[in-house]
């Protein structure tokens, strides 16, 4: 990932009900969310949800796929590790206590249940 890139995620994250939009599909998981099961969880109408939604997907960090008459939205997580690895890849500079922290955040994330991580 290079910086432009980066800038573009990150502008399209720059805004609150996507930002919560974005973490309520990670924790999720793959099997996603309906749009209107997202509008509602996010307390913001259907056409407005599906503004942010699409702007998500424009993004590239979310993908839709048709389910009968629901459009279900799923986080892209390729492109979200993605984005943390280009924030961390030169985080230590000779400091390795420095990514040693977000090794053990992963760990703790990681081998938390979905019950203990909501």
């Amino acid at each position: 990932m290079d910086e432009r890139q980066a800038v573009g995620l990150f502008s399209a994250l720059s805004q609150e009900t996507r930002l919560a939009i974005i973490r309520m599909l990670v924790v999720a998981g793959p099997q996603g969310m309906a749009a209107g099961a997202v509008a509602e969880a996010a307390g913001v109408s259907p056409s407005n949800v599906s503004f942010h939604l699409k702007e998500l997907e424009r993004a590239g960090l979310v993908s839709a796929q048709r389910e009968s008459r629901s459009i279900i939205y799923c986080a892209a997580y390729e492109q979200l590790s993605a984005l943390i690895r280009f924030l961390m890849e030169d985080c230590c500079q000779g400091r390795p206590e420095i990514c040693a922290q977000g090794k053990i955040f992963a760990r703790e994330c990681c081998a938390a249940t979905p019950a203990e991580s909501v």
